[in-house]
């Protein structure tokens, strides 16, 4: 929803400003002498009909139209798969590589006793 403060569409927006000046220009010709008075009968029903307008005829539906949901395709799985296997692979080389040389350290013996 692009138009929209605080969550509120744009027509409850409206509806309160009609109101809030509907109850303005009420006050003032209230406040009036003589025949003006009857002047809030008007605006009162401008008001009225322009809120049973904009509810009774709405712009957009009532209900929102599903969003597709967002697919996270991973694109690289085959790459990622093939790079773990080559890491793998040269690692288990190096280790026998090395394996060896680590069994095969030479061990020289103590002497017993130096006097």
């Amino acid at each position: 929803m692009g138009n929209s403060v605080s969550e509120v569409g744009t027509g409850i927006i409206i509806i309160a400003l009609v109101w809030i000046a509907a109850s303005v220009f009420g006050m003032m010709l209230l406040r009036a002498s003589g025949t003006a008075k009857l002047g809030v009968i008007p605006v009162f029903l401008l008001a009225l009909s322009i809120t049973l307008a904009l509810v009774f005829f709405p712009r957009s539906p009532e209900t929102t139209i599903p969003l597709k949901e967002i697919e996270i395709v991973d694109t690289l799985f085959i790459g990622r798969y093939i790079l773990l296997a080559v890491a793998s692979l040269v690692f288990l080389v190096a280790f026998f590589m090395l394996l060896p040389f680590h069994l095969l350290e030479p061990v020289h013996a103590k002497a017993l006793r130096t006097h």
